[in-house]
């Protein structure tokens, strides 16, 4: 799906046609207006191959007139387990003369923000603070998603104090793996943001400067608590393993203990069930008697022995 927007009276208004200066929104297109973009916008083949590859990293290229930036954005979903998984999504940002394009294979927050105008003052004639603005709602999103997982660690942490579930196990099994594709995005991510600060890509003015700064700081902050909650959360299933662990010595034990005491009856019936003569006081109540007496006795050694 394609979408052209355009800055007026303070806020972005949805047109039928482009026209110069405005942004050009490339949803799930398909391979006709993939042909469209290419065939009448002149825009690379490549670049747009690469905005619509789930598995392309972040980036910035030029190649003559046009700039490609790939920038991952943070997404959220939930299983049919109910069980939230975060992840990442690149989003291709494509900068021409005339237009700025914005590619994506799927639908994403930042994309449906910008086009319901939250994010304020956003101008795509004005194509580099555009591209800023669209950088720091991104970093702001990456903190929102981690405050969320933060939450839902802290949450499932204080549930399973009182039972262990594997539900809530494999919350926090799901939250992990999250993490590390949260890490791995937003250190490419700064990667891509240093490259535009250096100024050789894209051009800069100096109005933009403290804006890009405050992209790079949002970005690095996310990256720290990226860090931090992921040690956290590391310390915490390994704390859980070893839980598991002694809980299951635990019940190995007590089933051990289980079977020896029953083996003790096995025993003493089985020497008078067999078909023998003159076996010491024949008598099925002293069996009886014995064999509660020794069941005690056994019991007793190893319970104490267990305490110790």
């Amino acid at each position: 799906m394609i979408k052209y927007y355009v800055y007026e009276n303070g806020s972005l208004r949805e047109t039928e046609q482009s026209e110069p200066g405005c942004w050009i929104s490339v949803v799930q297109p398909t391979p006709q207006e993939v042909r469209e973009l290419v065939e009448t916008y002149g825009l690379d083949s490549g670049f747009v191959k690469s905005s619509l590859d789930e598995e392309e990293s972040s980036r910035i290229e030029r190649e003559d007139d046009q700039t490609l930036v790939i920038i991952d954005t943070p997404v959220s979903s939930v299983d049919d387990d109910q069980t939230k998984n975060f992840y990442t999504q690149p989003v291709g940002i494509i900068i021409t003369d005339d237009y700025v394009f914005t590619i994506s294979i799927k639908e994403t927050q930042i994309i449906t923000e910008a086009m319901q105008g939250t994010i304020r003052n956003l101008r795509p004639s004005f194509k580099t603070r555009f591209v800023l603005q669209l950088l720091l709602r991104i970093a702001a999103l990456f903190l929102t998603h981690l405050k969320q997982i933060d939450k839902i660690s802290s949450a499932a942490e204080q549930q399973l104090h009182d039972a262990m579930k594997n539900e809530l196990l494999m919350q926090l099994l799901a939250l992990e793996k999250s993490l590390v594709y949260f890490s791995t995005s937003l250190k490419a991510n700064e990667a891509t943001i240093e490259k535009i600060f250096r100024g050789r890509v894209i051009k800069l003015y100096d109005e933009d400067q403290d804006l890009l700064e405050d992209v790079l700081i949002e970005m690095k902050q996310a990256i720290e608590m990226s860090s931090i909650y992921t040690g956290i959360l590391s310390s915490m299933m390994d704390g859980f393993s070893s839980i598991i662990s002694n809980n299951l010595n635990i019940v190995m034990w007590r089933l051990t203990i289980v079977t020896i005491i029953l083996e003790i009856p096995n025993i003493i019936f089985a020497f008078y069930g067999i078909n023998t003569v003159d076996l010491p006081i024949p008598y099925t109540w002293f069996a009886i008697a014995l064999t509660l007496f020794l069941t005690s006795i056994a019991a007793f050694i190893l319970l104490k022995w267990k305490k110790k």
